[in-house]
């Protein structure tokens, strides 16, 4: 079975012995399977419960085959009698009703497994001469579990609110952000990565929520275990979790009512897989987990930005108020109203550039700070009296 040619997923779910072992886990032990695969934390090192063994798949492929199974699982355990392959599709397509996202151009394509196999395909990843594999695995892939989640949900209501994926992804952000002020010493880095988690919402229209109002919002136990997981990725990102960052993940696990083992278990699964698998992890390579997203992040805006300068530069002329923005940002902050602007008009131009399409995906709005110091650099240099010509 190779994942990256046509008819994998009809040749996988014909495995007769794969399928039953699967359906045989229970709902915990297989979100559990999930982590210690690595799925969760977006770098999948194995597929899941070592169901399939081969050594000569790719990290990319062996996210596709994880995937695809956490997606049959909840199928299955759904009892659902729609067939798997549509279901998903009519998933996504029920996502793309409000929201924008890559997909677009493929859900108007009669439903398929070749189909289902395009999504997940560019679900998990895009174009290697466009995005930084190691960004990729920790901005997107980490977030993969999110759609579960809301399949899940769509699957219990025969619908998919945008409601449940704003609220649900308002708390992750929230409480990410809280998990990265836990922190008693800050880096540079970690301020930066607070401010890019901060214009992570999917939905630039959300209103940011509160700690205690994130809490409120995770329903179930496979959300209160996710959010833990993701938390304790947060705090990992020094290569150790201190006395106060143990202190705040124990408290978040208490108001998510989990009981103690459940949270040491979270910080000791994010130690274990971190501490086993760091040479086979690109973001774990370098000392500094942070330094290298945010030095990847933004070699990667300048190469999209300087490919893309003709065509954005007619965007922004179109565009008035953000023009204005932008050239009053190269001589003084922006307030938050300006800055939600500002990202808000950006994210309307990157539709419709399609080289520009990582920042339509879940968690892509974190490259907009970065962005916004890159994109002044198109304008006229009479905007900018201090500017200091290469």
């Amino acid at each position: 079975m190779n994942p990256s040619a046509n008819g994998w997923i009809k040749k996988l779910l014909k495995d007769a012995v794969l399928i039953e072992k699967l359906n045989k886990t229970a709902i915990i032990s297989f979100y559990e399977s999930l982590r210690y695969c690595g799925f969760i934390y977006g770098s999948n090192i194995m597929v899941i419960g070592n169901l399939i063994k081969n050594d000569d798949f790719t990290n990319e492929e062996i996210c596709k085959i994880n995937f695809l199974l956490a997606f049959y699982y909840t199928h299955h355990i759904s009892d659902s009698n729609d067939d798997f392959a549509d279901s998903v599709i009519d998933f996504y397509t029920k996502i793309n009703a409000h929201k924008t996202t890559f997909f677009s151009d493929l859900l108007g394509e009669k439903k398929s497994n070749s189909l289902l196999e395009k999504i997940i395909h560019k679900r998990i990843q895009i174009d290697d001469n466009i995005i930084d594999k190691s960004f990729n695995y920790f901005i997107t892939n980490a977030l993969l579990f999110t759609d579960i989640l809301a399949y899940k949900m769509y699957l219990k209501n025969n619908k998919i609110s945008e409601s449940y994926i704003q609220n649900f992804e308002s708390s992750i952000e929230t409480i990410v952000v809280e998990a990265l002020n836990a922190k008693v010493e800050k880096s540079n880095y970690d301020h930066s990565l607070i401010n890019l988690f901060e214009q992570s919402l999917r939905y630039q229209h959300s209103q940011k929520i509160s700690y205690h109002e994130a809490i409120g919002k995770i329903k179930t136990i496979e959300e209160s275990y996710y959010i833990i997981d993701i938390a304790c990725m947060a705090t990992w990102g020094d290569s150790v979790i201190d006395k106060d960052e143990k202190k705040f993940l124990n408290q978040l696990g208490h108001d998510l009512k989990l009981d103690h083992h459940i949270i040491t278990n979270a910080m000791e699964s994010i130690n274990f897989f971190y501490e086993k698998h760091k040479d086979k992890i690109a973001l774990l390579s370098s000392k500094n987990l942070v330094k290298t997203f945010y030095d990847n992040s933004s070699k990667m805006v300048n190469k999209l930005i300087s490919r893309n300068s003709k065509r954005l530069l007619n965007e922004l002329r179109e565009s008035k108020e953000l023009m204005k923005l932008l050239t009053q940002s190269t001589v003084r902050d922006l307030n938050d109203d300006e800055q939600k602007k500002v990202n808000e008009q950006l994210l309307d131009i990157f539709k419709s550039i399609p080289s520009l399409a990582i920042f339509m995906l879940p968690g892509g709005a974190l490259l907009l700070p970065l962005v916004i110091k890159f994109i002044p650099k198109l304008l006229p240099s009479a905007f900018d009296d201090n500017r200091i010509e290469d």
